[in-house]
């Protein structure tokens, strides 16, 4: 076990999840290593988003929401915070579909820090650029930073999203099917993305695709039916998966 391991960014130890009299998940526990990237997949209706939802307490608005067992940040139980605001400026979210607001690419921006601090627009304009620079996006956008965000690509939506995402300096960054609704290029993108996020970040992605969590992720865990039925290494559970079940999924031989 490497140092990493041993003081995981995010540790989740025996969580239940319960929607009413509905469980979702069982006695799950995992452990991710800072400055890595943790692949989350299995079946829809799995628990995976859930899982992911739960780590920056999204699901805190959901009706008949439960859940016991603990999730930490840096050791640090997040369910012991009255205001969950505060813990999301410490873990930012990615969805599925990009969600630019209705407003200038550079207002997209500044909007977080706006609402969190007071400070120069001069200033937070400055560290917007960095964050599309970060982004590899600022290349692109330089000539339009006040025009609509809706005007961009899906692709360059999406990285607006994530530079957004990096505006409060979050040490943890969940993203759920980043990509789903891009074209090959721009999921190659922000693949290389993540790669380089994860040298001063940790990062939690829900993926459907083998592929990608194979490239991009260092961990996985596979979850069905609620419960995690195997999780390690990534390469490890690729190459030499110990259930027939994992074995299935992952070579497409899954019903």
């Amino acid at each position: 076990m490497n140092e990493e391991e041993k003081n995981p960014a995010i540790k989740i130890e025996n969580v239940n999840i319960r929607y009413g009299d509905n469980r979702v998940l069982n006695d799950v526990s995992i452990d991710v290593p800072k400055n890595s990237i943790y692949a989350f997949i299995g079946p829809s209706g799995c628990g995976k988003t859930t899982m992911i939802r739960s780590i920056n307490r999204m699901n805190d608005f959901v009706a008949g929401f439960k859940l016991t067992g603990r999730v930490l940040l840096n050791g640090t139980d997040i369910y012991t915070d009255k205001k969950p605001q505060v813990l999301r400026k410490k873990i930012g979210m990615v969805f599925q579909q990009p969600n630019p607001l209705p407003v200038s690419i550079m207002q997209n921006m500044i909007l977080p820090l706006t609402e969190h601090y007071r400070g120069a627009i001069s200033h937070f304009r400055e560290l917007a650029e960095q964050k599309l620079k970060a982004c590899a996006l600022y290349g692109e956008v330089k000539d339009k930073l006040d025009k609509p965000a809706f005007e961009l690509s899906g692709g360059q939506q999406q990285r607006l999203c994530i530079a957004r995402a990096l505006m409060l300096e979050p040490s943890v960054i969940l993203f759920d099917e980043p990509c789903s609704a891009l074209d090959p290029i721009s999921t190659h993108t922000i693949e290389d993305l993540l790669i380089e996020l994860k040298k001063e970040r940790t990062i939690i992605i829900v993926t459907h695709n083998m592929e990608q969590a194979r490239r991009v992720s260092d961990y996985t865990a596979f979850f069905y039916n609620g419960v995690i039925a195997e999780a390690g290494q990534t390469n490890k559970l690729f190459f030499t998966p110990e259930t027939e079940l994992l074995e299935k999924y992952i070579t497409g031989k899954f019903s």
